[in-house]
């Protein structure tokens, strides 16, 4: 599959410069650009690979000024890492095989409903009462329980299991292994030193356009709903705790545990490794760097906080400065 420089300029509403003909056939780092490959340079400490780079097409930021003669097409864009993952995007469509159908060894109970145009994979088991929308991609080994609800267009890669009642929206994707609606960690402690399990009814809704990472876990709620809002995309080895909701278009990087009851707002950007307590919340576009503990609520909305206990990034690095020199004194 081969993409012209035009076709792609097209698509991004970019402005070429050089021969708007010339073929690419993917992307590549630009570091190790070679011919038939699309580059781009967003980080400028990469600059010095776009004068050696053999890429037959560039994608530069307009704002960009180049210190020496660029090899090959250029396609000037507003934003050149949009215009990548567009491209991406592109790339990926084309060479798309959405698969249909139901696999002979797939188990799907007769009072679900299957639209038309999904894929349900071989091993994959169905509960009743499923409900699955027209184009939903569902591969082998997965377990959808009773009464779970998966809008159109979804992806549910292999070995995802989700748990009885669990609502999925549309254009979401859920990578393997992935567990939606264990119970949560709900426990009373008894007078003898034991532990009685409180009983976990609620469920899991997931709205549109969500990613999921893989071996990533999303527990039902006591009574209610953990929710996860539309756009919110999480990566790999994440646990979402009972009762947690996670505001619009918000990110969060892997290794990030959040506990139970915990609001977190719209916009969100949390670094790997991040820890909040239970029973807080956090206002829209809060950003937290990795390994932070977060111990208490944010009021203010677009702070940015770092360190554990998590305090003001300002206050944080001047902090640091002194106690790196602790041991000089």
């Amino acid at each position: 599959m081969e993409i012209t420089a035009q076709y792609i300029s097209d698509y991004l509403k970019g402005e070429i410069q050089g021969d708007p003909l010339v073929k690419v056939s993917s992307v590549a780092r630009i570091e190790s650009g070679k011919p038939g490959t699309l580059v781009f340079l967003g980080n400028p400490k990469y600059e010095s690979y776009l004068y050696t780079s053999k890429a037959s097409i560039v994608i530069l930021n307009r704002s960009f000024e180049p210190s020496s003669p660029v090899n090959g097409t250029v396609i000037w864009v507003d934003d050149a890492y949009q215009a990548i993952a567009s491209v991406l995007e592109l790339f990926n469509s084309l060479k798309s095989t959405r698969k249909m159908g139901r696999s002979l060894f797939a188990r799907v109970a007769w009072s679900s409903k299957i639209a038309k145009g999904c894929y349900i994979g071989a091993g994959t088991i169905v509960s009743k009462r499923v409900s699955v929308g027209k184009g939903s991609q569902i591969y082998p080994q997965c377990y959808l329980g009773e009464d779970v609800e998966i809008g159109e267009n979804t992806t549910i890669y292999p070995g995802v299991k989700i748990y009885a009642g669990c609502k999925i929206g549309s254009d979401c994707i859920i990578h393997a292994n992935a567990v939606i609606g264990a119970d949560g960690f709900g426990f009373v402690p008894l007078p003898d030193g034991s532990y009685k399990k409180i009983p976990q009814t609620g469920n899991v809704v997931i709205e549109d356009n969500c990613e999921v990472g893989a071996n990533t876990t999303i527990d039902r709620a006591s009574i209610g709903s953990t929710i996860i809002r539309k756009g919110v995309k999480l990566d790999n080895l994440i646990q979402i705790a009972h009762n947690t909701e996670i505001g619009e278009n918000t990110v969060i990087a892997a290794l990030t545990g959040i506990s139970g009851s915990t609001k977190i707002g719209k916009g969100c950007m949390f670094g790997g490794q991040v820890g909040v307590a239970g029973h807080i919340s956090i206002a829209d576009k809060t950003m937290i760097g990795a390994q932070a503990g977060v111990m208490s609520s944010i009021k203010e909305e677009g702070r940015s906080i770092v360190g554990s206990p998590a305090i003001d990034s300002r206050e944080y690095f001047k902090s640091y400065a002194i106690f790196k020199n602790l041991h000089k004194r």
